[in-house]
Formats: C-alpha cells, structure tokens, sequence
C-alpha cells in the first residue's frame, strides 16, 4: 500500500510531470517554484513530507497562466506578518488554490484545513466563505490540468465522487 504522499506524487508525475516538463520535489523549508529552462524541468516544491502543502503548491501551478508559470514563484510577493489590510489582499488572491486545493484532498481521500498563513489574525468567516465559493464554482468547471491531476489522483485513491458540488455545501474548517 502506498501513503498518500507517494500516491500524490504517483498522480502528478502520470498525470502532469513529463507532459509540462515539471518535476514535484518535497523536502523543503519553504515552498518555492523554480520554471522550466531550456534543459530543465519545473520543480514545485514544497514543505517537508506534508501531502497537503504538496497538493497546495500543485493548486498553484494548475491555476497559474503561462506567463505567471514563467516567473520565479509565479511572480508573486509573500509576507508572513500582515495586517488586516495586507491580509485581504492575500486572500484574494488565495482563495482560489486554497480552493483547488480542497478538491485535491477531496480527491485523495484527505482531510483538508483553510490555512490564513498568518497565525495573528486567522482564518476569518469572509475568507472561509470565498475558499468555498471558489471550490463550488471549480468542481462545475476545473481547469484542464487540474482535473488531469485530481483525475489522478482519485483513481489511486478511490474518492471517484470527488466533484460532487456537496462535498463543498459547508464552509471548510
């Protein structure tokens, strides 16, 4: 039997990796996205051995344009500490992969848990509220890859219902 690390690295690679040149490599401090060179693979990575940080970084990938997919870390900024108005411009721009990633573990069979990623304010109710919208409106119409992915990763892990839009009827924890 595989662990669902192995499963979601299984999935990725059949899935995504040789088709889009891009490799998923866990063991790190942080997650960080490295684009293709002419000679190289992508590499997504993420935070030392957690399934759930792997799949968040692939939500970030699957819903990243070509040009973002071009761009170290997709061209994104980060702070860890940031107030209230800082913190509603991350999560507009967060809800949606924290969103994709709720499908990846619904697909996996994993449970799934909203992450604010700033331990001052938390995840609040509006932010909880635009992760489940957004999880609503991608089960009725995935991206290409990320429906490859999840595709995927059901197969392995026999959640085949994972697109079911009641999955996503309440608000995640």
């Amino acid at each position: 039997m595989h662990s669902p690390l192995q499963r979601i690295h299984q999935a990725f690679d059949q899935t995504l990796g040789r088709d889009y040149r891009v490799r998923l490599l866990g063991g790190f401090n942080e997650p960080f996205y490295q684009p293709a060179s002419r000679t190289e693979f992508a590499e997504i990575q993420y935070r030392e051995d957690f399934p759930a940080s792997a799949l968040h970084e692939i939500a970030h990938w699957c819903l990243a344009g070509p040009r973002r997919r071009m761009m170290v870390d997709y061209g994104y900024w980060y702070e860890s500490d940031r107030d209230p108005s800082a913190q509603a411009a991350f999560e507009s721009v967060e809800a949606r992969p924290q969103a994709l990633e709720w499908v990846f573990s619904q697909a996996s069979g994993l449970p799934f848990r909203i992450s604010a990623d700033n331990l001052t304010l938390g995840a609040g109710c509006e932010f909880r509220h635009q992760v489940q919208e957004a999880a609503l409106a991608l089960v009725s119409q995935m991206p290409k890859r990320a429906l490859e992915f999840s595709t995927g990763l059901a197969l392995r892990s026999g959640s085949a219902n994972f697109l079911s839009p009641s999955h996503y009827r309440e608000q995640p924890a």
